[in-house]
């Protein structure tokens, strides 16, 4: 018996529907996969930082979308700052003073303010920095250039810099920080560098600091600042590279007077960084500095005293780890530029001593193979 047409063709309408159906869920499905897995090193605490862009390629870059800098009115900022209240500033960079602004979509923002006329040049390298992303990298957000003002909108990080949370300034709201956790705010660090010089061309910070390294409600640590110098140097402020160079211990000998920044200077500054993790003191503070002819031999002769570790480490760490990261310290204090590592060397270093020092303190147990004085780690 023959069956009627239309009934077959709304059968097999209806099994190629169910087949459709079950082949898009299936790519849905796959394609979520690939994402998560995507995202699982470009992630952050920050939902809008699902994705890691950069201009110029580099090995751990996800390129898409362009996300650019929002052009912000003046109005929105000073709704945002409660009309730049001095009770809104949190701290003073590079770029000038920086408040804490909300916008009215609820997002919290850190916002930097300085003099000048609007500028072209201004304009488009805060575009440049917006396209840079990185989960170990604060986010530029936009800018605005209103009645004689240069703005920078940036992503705010409530934990601030790891200054605060470091020195020991007395205050009850410092965070004792044991020696994991130092190392893991490094190794974000150094990605973050990292990142900045895979970059083509590579993007040198020439400003890296202690206090550029800002922490967000889980201590995940983001470099911050990133190109402000850049974008000074292109607009009319030629003083700003003159300021940092002069007095400031982060900067690398080798700049000297030609004001020549390389990545090779940001890894001399990020040795200073790991000093100060170290030590738990603020070098730039450290009088004894000033009758060292470098910061090796300082290093050098705070070993022999047994002055250089943290006390505030206790017994948090194992002699073979803390020998390890002084060890890389000394590597990226050279001297010589060339003879330091790259950031990513040093990225994969900090990895190494972190994954290490979690492993034998996970087996035999925290500070069971601890050191009562830094020469130990050295002698044997």
């Amino acid at each position: 018996m023959t069956m009627p047409l239309a009934p077959i063709v709304g059968v097999t309408g209806g099994v190629a529907s169910i087949v459709m159906a079950i082949v898009y869920i299936w790519f849905c499905v796959k394609q979520c996969k690939k994402l998560n897995n995507r995202n699982s090193e470009t992630a952050s605490s920050d939902p809008s930082a699902l994705v890691e862009w950069n201009r110029g390629g580099g090995s751990s870059s996800v390129t898409g979308a362009t996300h650019g800098a929002r052009q912000f009115s003046l109005d929105e900022l000073e709704q945002a700052t409660k009309h730049f209240s001095d009770s809104n500033i949190i701290g003073e960079g590079t770029f000038g003073l920086v408040y804490k602004g909300l916008l009215q979509d609820g997002t919290v923002v850190a916002i930097k303010q300085r003099r000048g006329p609007p500028q072209r040049e201004f304009e488009e390298e805060v575009h440049y920095l917006s396209e840079i992303w990185h989960r170990n990298l604060v986010t530029v957000h936009g800018y605005c250039q209103e009645d004689g003002l240069r703005i920078l909108v940036s992503q705010h990080l409530p934990n601030g810099s790891i200054c605060n949370h470091l020195y020991d300034s007395g205050q009850d709201s410092t965070t004792s920080l044991d020696f994991k956790q130092r190392l893991s705010i490094a190794l974000n660090a150094a990605r973050g560098l990292s990142h900045l010089h895979s970059l083509t061309p590579p993007l040198v910070h020439k400003n890296f600091k202690t206090s550029n390294v800002l922490v967000d409600e889980n201590f995940i640590a983001k470099v911050a600042d990133a190109g402000i110098v850049k974008l000074l140097e292109r607009t009319d402020d030629a003083g700003s590279l003159t300021r940092i160079i002069t007095g400031n211990i982060f900067c690398d000998p080798e700049v000297g007077e030609l004001s020549v920044f390389s990545e090779a200077s940001d890894v001399y500054s990020f040795g200073v960084f790991l000093l100060e993790l170290v030590s738990g003191q603020e070098t730039a503070h450290c009088n004894s500095i000033r009758n060292c002819d470098s910061l090796i031999h300082w290093v050098e002769s705070r070993i022999d005293s047994g002055e250089l570790i943290d006390d505030g480490l206790s017994s948090s760490f194992t002699s073979g780890g803390m020998r390890d990261l002084i060890e890389l310290t000394l590597w990226c204090l050279n001297l010589t530029g060339d003879k330091r590592p790259r950031m990513e060397v040093v990225a994969s270093k900090l990895e190494m001593i972190l994954e290490k020092e979690r492993s034998l303190t996970t087996v035999m147990g925290e500070g069971t193979s601890t050191v009562t004085t830094a020469t130990q780690l050295f002698t044997g």
